[in-house]
């Protein structure tokens, strides 16, 4: 790259700048609030600590005057004796800046910390707050990745080379004001010297910033690719299919590609700094042939030469951590753009400023007449959709994968907003509600719920959190979900812990979704939406699940979406879906008589199921 190139690249960097000056002071005020009492011991102790290198020169200069002086008067004691002062001052200097050094270290590890915690509460506050639609969207994982991972640490780092930045200007003012005393040139030659360092700072930052924006979805992808060669979640499939080699190899080529850039970028750096450090050092050596020149002709004392060597030497080490200081800010500064940017987003579903009052669910849950389409898509996962959930009783939807089921319970949890249409309760539009009371009124069992690894008390207690449900609620919801029986196999029941993240128990799929269960089960919601809830059960356990089913849900309204007609048959009415809209609708013993689509899928998985059975009696 030719000087012309790299001056335009530093015009554009200056432009950037600029723009991110804006966050230089959030930064301070996120470091003020989380750590402010601390900061402000920082900053004195760098105040001191910028100051005490300009004494340790002047002591030098008395000390080796001294020494002369001793040496040209023949020595003695007393002359020695004069020199105390200046030695026990040099000394108490030294243990100060060694003990201010130590107490910055704890008071740096100490502000760190709390900043970074934070910064994570902040980002975890965002991330909770952002609605489900950012999750449809790449982009978006790679402005968590930058803030999560990025950005993390840069409010406190930018502090910290802000600190370093003010503690090299004040110890650097001193030392050319003690240059000064020698020529106007010398300060403006150590100024000169060290110029080209700070265009190899800001370029590099800058070509390493954009590197970093271009490269973070392969960096995520690396990511990926170890989760999937060391989780549990893909192990079995990983040796059973002998996926092992691909996904190392697509890990290796992927490690590879950024590790070559990354170093060629070091590579480029290295040389260039190099080159700025050999103009330094030409500059110094220029100063110091001039000085010594000056004392061979008696016009400069060995004390004024000390003087000299040290002030000049301090004073270039100064101007080097200034400007590696200011690279480290830039590069803070365009990182924290990042995070300030991700902090920034806002949620797609807007909150009413005035909400209504939650009306209750006494009549019915409407869908009226909505169309919706996923963020980035074009086919319509919902169709001029209308469906009416009648309150106090069960609803079942059945349909292929894709007819749009799950898509309804994101709708009615307010995950998203329909394109068009709307979503009543007992007439009101939920959008004119509170999201978190329309919520505070939903239960759900998710198709495929998480498993927490907790104890098995706190796995249940999670559906209903807020309210801390003792001992006795969180037992009466594992029996109601016939999830009592595996719990009352493990050594310590409700207290044994669960997952094997942490080292605790393992349970089988249907396990698993009976907790589920339970957990839905305890909130005390008027609507209860169930996503396949007896996928993972055997037919044992579906069965005595289905038996106590009406019992669980009287007096609340429950939808339930299940491919199990088994399961369906439980509901008072059955909605058929099938591309995003209602095909049928009818109890089962209606559906059956009509010979519909309903019909004919129960005859199969009965024949299917019947298959099976003899199989198994011939087997």
């Amino acid at each position: 790259m030719n000087l012309q190139q790299m001056i335009q690249q530093l015009l554009q960097a200056s432009v950037k700048f600029k723009s991110q000056l804006p966050y230089v002071p959030k930064a301070f005020g996120l470091v003020h609030r989380a750590a402010g009492s601390l900061t402000i011991v920082w900053l004195i102790l760098l105040l001191i600590q910028g100051l005490l290198p300009v004494a340790m020169v002047y002591l030098t200069k008395i000390l080796v005057d001294g020494v002369a002086a001793m040496i040209h008067a023949g020595g003695g004691w007393q002359a020695l004796t004069a020199l105390l002062p200046a030695i026990m001052a040099m000394a108490c200097v030294l243990i100060g800046i060694e003990v201010m050094q130590s107490v910055n270290r704890w008071l740096r590890t100490a502000q760190s910390e709390r900043v970074q915690d934070s910064v994570h509460e902040l980002i975890h506050e965002q991330a909770m707050r952002l609605d489900m639609s950012f999750y449809d969207d790449p982009g978006y994982y790679d402005q968590l990745h930058r803030a999560r991972i990025d950005a993390i640490s840069r409010p406190a780092a930018l502090i910290e080379n802000a600190g370093t930045l003010l503690q090299s200007f004040i110890t650097l003012i001193a030392m050319a004001g003690v240059l000064l005393t020698f020529g106007l040139w010398i300060p403006l030659l150590l100024v000169l010297g060290t110029l080209p360092a700070l265009v190899v700072v800001l370029h590099h930052t800058l070509r390493f910033h954009r590197w970093r924006l271009g490269s973070t979805m392969a960096i995520r992808r690396t990511q990926y690719y170890d989760m999937m060669l060391t989780s549990r979640e893909a192990a079995a499939e990983m040796r059973l299919f002998g996926l092992g080699p691909h996904f190392r190899g697509l890990f290796s080529n992927l490690r590879g590609r950024l590790r070559r850039e990354k170093v060629q970028l070091a590579r480029s750096e290295a040389f260039s700094t190099a080159g700025a450090a050999l103009i330094g050092l030409a500059s110094m050596a220029g100063a110091l042939a001039w000085m010594g020149l000056q004392a061979s002709k008696g016009i400069l004392s060995l004390g004024d030469l000390a003087l000299f060597v040290q002030a000049f030497f301090q004073g270039q080490r100064m101007m080097r951590s200034l400007l590696g200081s200011a690279g480290e800010i830039y590069r803070n500064i365009m990182f924290l753009e990042n995070l300030f940017e991700f902090l920034g987003l806002k949620p797609q579903i807007r909150k009413p400023e005035n909400p209504l009052p939650h009306p209750g669910l006494q009549k019915a849950l409407e869908v009226r007449d909505v169309t919706f389409c996923y963020p980035g898509s074009d086919r319509a996962a919902l169709n001029h959709f209308s469906l009416t959930i009648p309150a106090g009783r069960i609803t079942a939807l059945v349909g292929e994968n894709g007819a749009g089921k799950t898509t309804l319970i994101s709708l009615l949890c307010r995950f998203y907003d329909p394109s068009t249409g709307c979503v009543l309760i007992d007439g009101t539009d939920i959008r004119d509600l509170s999201v978190e009371a329309l919520r505070r009124r939903i239960t759900v069992l998710f198709q495929e719920p998480v498993r927490y690894h907790d104890t098995v008390s706190n796995n249940i207690a999670l559906g209903d959190i807020d309210n801390r449900p003792d001992p006795e609620k969180i037992e009466a919801a594992a029996r109601e979900a016939g999830a009592d029986v595996p719990i009352s196999r493990l050594p310590h029941t409700y207290s044994a812990l669960l997952g094997k993240w942490f080292g605790g128990a393992e349970l089988s799929g249907g396990e698993w979704q009976r907790l589920a269960l339970a957990r839905a089960f305890l909130r005390p919601a008027e609507l209860i939406i169930l996503d396949e809830p007896t996928s993972s059960m055997d037919s044992w356990a579906e069965a005595d699940w289905l038996l106590r089913f009406r019992t669980l849900a009287a007096g609340r309204t429950a939808l339930m979406i299940t491919h199990r007609f088994t399961t369906a048959m439980q509901a008072d009415i059955i909605h058929v879906m099938d591309r995003g809209r209602i095909i049928e609708s009818g109890s089962h013993e209606e559906l059956l008589n009509s010979g519909g689509r309903y019909a004919a899928s129960w005859i199969r998985q009965m024949r299917g199921g019947k298959s099976s059975t003899d199989q198994g009696r011939q087997t």
